[in-house]
């Protein structure tokens, strides 16, 4: 179609319109303590409209099931641009990052991170995003392995019992 939409079907005439390219942004906090405003913020400054900002809250990055990142990739089309602030939003494993850059790909939709335009065909732009995936993964392992000592410690000190009952029979 090179940079054209035609619309046969419109009458007598057809015509072209051009076809525009729409970024789409996501942005993603981890637990309900957290905020999205600075994301939404960054989102808009890189461009991004506020009505095509697709996100979500309290889930983390570690599971892929996440509503909003899979609005945003349904509404991203041939020619547009998926933005995220920062990769770690996107996804917090190298196989899910790589497989949605893989997925934006094979739909002819690109990926920003940040100002950052992801190239897979560039060999610099492919190991860069390799490495930045893999940077946030380790950050989710070292978050998970804090976490599991915090517990190990709190329960050592009888200030963590585990899940208290709902019901108390007499």
């Amino acid at each position: 179609m090179n940079g054209t939409e035609t619309f046969a079907d419109a009458g007598p005439y057809s015509y072209t319109s051009p076809m525009t390219a729409t970024l789409i942004g996501y942005a993603r906090c981890s637990n309900d303590r957290q905020y999205l405003a600075a994301q939404r913020q960054a989102l808009l400054e890189l461009g991004v409209a506020e009505d095509r900002i697709y996100t979500d809250h309290g889930l983390t990055g570690t599971n892929r099931a996440c509503p909003g990142l899979d609005q945003a990739l349904a509404a991203v089309r041939q020619g547009d641009t998926l933005v995220v602030p920062k990769l770690d939003r996107l996804a917090r494993s190298v196989p899910d990052a790589r497989d949605i850059a893989d997925q934006l790909q094979e739909r002819g939709a690109k990926l920003a991170l940040g100002r950052a335009l992801y190239d897979p065909d560039d060999p610099s732009g492919k190991i860069f995003f390799n490495i930045l995936a893999t940077f946030a993964e380790f950050e989710a392992d070292l978050i998970r392995m804090r976490t599991r000592e915090g517990m190990a410690i709190a329960r050592a000190k009888g200030q963590l019992r585990g899940k208290q009952p709902k019901l108390m029979l007499l």
